[in-house]
């Protein structure tokens, strides 16, 4: 009777997950909230712990990112990522990846990627290059920034999850970021070798037949030798002999003739983004204010210290500090680039910070009522299976979070069985980027954004929801950073 109890409210769980993926935004949360009210009334159980202090990091940092996105930080933020992307086309696929990446930490929010997408897309157009291998392997690196940001939304509910274990901010940085830049430069290496070149792409050749899209000017002259010897070995596939003279001008097309990978001045132009005055500042303002979170993670000596229970002193809780030194950069960004706070809270940012937190408070509140009040039957047969197969854990994450599309939810749901089944912190922490399942089905903003900004067709979803261009970099992306952060974390004490 226990069981099949336990399994009824499993399911009230999971259809109010299900409800709120398929609600979208803030109905993620809401659906969690009402799903622990169902769990407390109807179903007598104690009610778990809200996540406080997770929900007000997120405030925080959210917060301090709309100031700077107000003042144009943001902005200046994109115009040096799309410089860098720019001046370096013939390494687009490693060189994007890695800046997306970079630039996602930095910020602690993957919503920066969105502006430099249009970034990548054109300088591989006018570069000849297929646009879905750095598209593709970005969209996913960003994601990758989220589990080793200092100031991201899942960093805060993993940071509070993991303090009381004495796995503070610094051994967290210290695996998810060598180990993520491992996958990032895994990624580019293979998606350099996915997919065919734009000129043998029937997609492409189809929409430049239709006059959807042009030939690259770097590709003009490939394109036409293409074409002018296709039509010669065509008329004359009947003939005695013809096979002979028509395979030898096909096996010349295939040769970059002389100049063809050069762009007429127009081309090579690059696509500027205009920094409203005062941008810079406002961005430095943050990344200050993100090194001071890292600085006071790594020297705790440098944090005040109080007496806890037992009288002994203990430097204040990351989280607290997190929250003073963010809201703090927030006011000084407002008060230095003379903001409007109007203007801050009607930043795209803000709204979606918003979301985040609610969807983190209602499913990971539902998470912790329904796994405290059922520890015997849920943790410990979960704990030993996952005690027994480790891995498991990462393969759980990668699933959730998939379903959900929240990494912070996520880390709130599975995380404490872990914890509980007794896993080492750093092997727990190795596979905690495995919320990279993020995109597992085509449900992001990024990925939508990039299928449609790529007009040569090379970026794409398919009728088969788990198969689309960012498959393959997704899993590549999951099995390097997973085996690099397993061995990072032997080192990490």
């Amino acid at each position: 009777m226990e069981i099949a109890l336990v399994i009824i409210e499993g399911c009230v769980v999971i259809g109010a997950i299900v409800l709120g993926v398929r609600t979208g935004g803030i109905g993620l949360g809401l659906w969690g909230v009402v799903g622990t009210a169902i769990l407390v009334f109807v179903f007598r159980l104690p009610p778990g712990s809200p996540p406080i202090d997770a929900f007000f990091i997120i405030i925080a940092v959210i917060t301090a990112s709309s100031a700077m996105q107000a003042a144009g930080g943001i902005d200046y933020l994109v115009s040096i990522a799309s410089k860098i992307i720019q001046r370096n086309p013939r390494r687009l696929t490693y060189v994007a990846p890695l800046v997306a990446f970079v630039f996602t930490v930095l910020s602690g929010t993957s919503n920066i990627f969105f502006a430099l997408i249009p970034v990548i897309y054109e300088t591989a157009y006018r570069n000849g290059q297929r646009p879905e291998k750095a598209l593709a392997a970005s969209t996913v690196t960003s994601g990758l920034g989220i589990t080793a940001s200092p100031v991201s939304a899942a960093m805060a509910a993993y940071l509070v999850l993991m303090e009381s274990k004495g796995f503070g901010l610094p051994q967290v940085l210290a695996i998810t970021i060598p180990s993520a830049i491992v996958a990032c430069i895994v990624t580019s290496f293979v998606q350099q070798r996915v997919g065919k070149e734009l000129l043998s792409d029937p997609v492409f050749l189809k929409r430049v037949e239709a006059g959807t899209v042009e030939v690259p000017a770097a590709l003009e002259r490939r394109y036409e030798q293409q074409v002018g010897l296709a039509a010669p070995a065509a008329a004359t596939a009947g003939e005695e002999g013809a096979g002979t003279p028509g395979a030898a001008p096909a096996a010349v097309a295939t040769k970059p003739p002389r100049g063809a990978g050069r762009l007429s001045k127009e081309e090579a132009s690059t696509i500027e983004h205009p920094v409203p005055p005062g941008g810079r500042t406002a961005a430095w303002i943050f990344v200050v204010g993100t090194l001071l979170v890292v600085l006071l993670g790594l020297f705790p000596s440098l944090r005040p210290a109080f007496p806890d229970a037992e009288g002994k002193p203990q430097p204040l809780a990351m989280a607290i500090v997190i929250e003073m030194v963010m809201f703090t950069v927030a006011l000084v960004i407002i008060l230095v680039r003379r903001v409007k706070p109007s203007a801050v809270v009607e930043q795209p940012l803000l709204r979606a910070g918003y979301v985040a937190a609610v969807a983190l408070f209602g499913i990971a509140w539902m998470a912790d009522t329904f796994i405290s009040a059922n520890e015997e039957t849920i943790i410990k047969p979960l704990g030993e299976l996952i005690q027994a197969n480790p891995l498991l854990l990462a393969v759980a994450l990668f699933i959730v979070c998939g379903l959900t599309t929240s990494q912070s939810a996520t880390t709130n749901t599975l995380i404490p069985i872990a914890l509980t089944a007794g896993l080492a912190p750093g092997v727990i922490t190795a596979m905690w980027p495995s919320l990279i399942g993020v995109w597992l089905f085509p449900a992001n903003g990024s990925q939508i954004a990039s299928v449609e900004t790529d007009r040569t067709g090379s970026t794409k979803l398919t009728q088969v929801p788990i198969w689309h261009s960012f498959t393959i970099p997704m899993l590549v992306s999951w099995v390097a950073v997973v085996a690099s952060g397993l061995l990072i974390q032997l080192v990490v004490h």
